[in-house]
Order: structure tokens, then sequence, then C-alpha cells
């Protein structure tokens, strides 16, 4: 069976309230500024289809351990149709046959919404649970909107990634010494009209002014479109798989 036939998935994850602590009304306080305080807890629901790639090892040997890549795609690819995600990076590659050494993962974003981290995190709790995963070996890469989700998702939750490859996007530096142990290969188009470059460097400097490590790959003649020369070097998968997580960022 071709690794395109296996290529499914449905995550939901459960329900969605607000809960938040219960009081009386407090007396009236004095005219002017006064300092409160709020606490409480917020929970919603998020459900994600998603294409699920499995190698042809982890079927043979099913006392194996894979390391698992997750990408992230564009704005142009949201929606509810699993076949809009097929048409760049590595959900093309496998989509005509080809093959890859990772478990892959490739949520759809609804249409209208954007990345988000906490609920990235909660599918890949989810398919790390159900699967044979490294836990040592997770990967995220993605582009354009894919990019910036990428970013974030490493920022949030820097301890769970061995490293991260974001194309064509960017992030505010406010959080760079998050990456300062996670290894990062970021790729830009130097004629960029859409996420500049700028934004690639400015978070790229910013990690390393905190120790850390990360390389931007520019190439020079590229518009936004940054991601076919990106995923078509197979020497960026061997980069990923020669990282492991560290034991602490």
């Amino acid at each position: 069976m071709k690794p395109a036939r296996r290529l499914s998935g449905l995550l939901s994850i459960l329900g969605a309230s607000l809960a938040a602590s219960c009081g009386t009304l407090e007396p009236t306080s004095a005219a002017g500024l006064s300092a409160r305080r709020f606490e409480g807890t917020v929970s919603y629901r998020v459900a994600y289809r998603y294409l699920l790639y499995l190698p042809e090892g982890y079927v043979r040997d099913p006392a194996s351990r894979w390391p698992l890549l997750l990408f992230l795609h564009g704005s142009g690819e949201r929606g509810d149709d699993l076949a809009l995600v097929k048409r760049h990076g590595p959900p093309k590659l496998l989509a005509s046959g080809g093959a890859l050494p990772f478990v892959v993962v490739v949520p759809q974003c609804p249409e209208g919404e954007r990345w988000r981290a906490d609920a990235l995190a909660a599918l890949l709790d989810d398919v790390t649970r159900r699967l044979r995963i490294d836990a040592e070996r997770v990967y995220v890469t993605g582009l354009s909107m894919g990019g910036r989700g990428t970013w974030d998702l490493a920022m949030s939750y820097p301890g769970r990634f061995a490293a991260i490859a974001p194309v064509c996007g960017g992030a505010l530096p406010d959080r760079a010494s998050n990456l300062k142990g996670v290894p990062i290969r970021a790729f830009h188009g130097a004629k960029d009209d859409v996420v500049p470059l700028a934004e690639s460097q400015t978070v790229v400097e910013a990690v390393r002014k905190c120790g850390g490590s990360a390389e931007l790959v520019v190439f020079p003649e590229a518009g936004h479109d940054s991601w076919t020369a990106a995923y078509s070097d197979p020497s960026l998968w061997d980069w990923l798989l020669s990282r492991r997580r560290r034991s602490a960022n």
C-alpha cells in the first residue's frame, strides 16, 4: 500500500466551559484607582482533522519507536478539505508516493483561524499516546502562517522539541530565551514581500544573543515561496534526525 493511502486521522479533544471563582459582591470602595486581582480557569474544545503518515518500517517492526514530524501549513490551506494540505511541503511529497523517515502529522487549521500552541500541544499529546513515538525526537516545521505557528509552538513548549524548522515565518523576539536549548534552522526568501525577511532575521538573532543555536538559510532569489527550496533539500531531514531533545532547556 502506498504511504499516501495511509494518510488519515481525526482529533477531537474534550469540551468547553468557563469556570471562574464565584464570590459575593464587594462592598463599595473609595472612589479612584485601586488594584484588584482576578483568577479563573478557561477551557475550550479543540478539533483538528489531520493527515497521518506511517513509514513502512513502523508497520514492519511493532517494537520500534519513531521520530515524529509535525507540519503546519499556511493560511491558504485552511478549511475542512484535507486535500488542500497536500499542496506544499512534506504532505505534497508523501501524497505523490514519496517517503520520509518520520511519523508525520499534518493537521488542518479551520477556516478563519490561526494555529494555537495549546491546541497543537494537545494534538501531540493524543498522537504520542496512541502511537509508538520517540519522545526525544519530536520536530516541528511549517510555512508562512505555519512558520509563525512553528515559532509560537516551540516558544510555548520548548521542552517538547528536539529541533524546529520554520519557513518564511516570523515571531516577536520577546520569548527568544525560551529557545536557547532548541536547535533551529529557519528559511526565508530575500525577496519575500508577504512576510519580510527581517522578521526571521530579528528572532534568529535574538535566539543567538540568548546563547541558542539558530541558523537562517536565505534564498537570494526567492519571494514568499521559500518552502519549495527548503523542503526539496533532503539534508533538512538529516539535520532534524541528528538532533535529540535535551534533558533540560
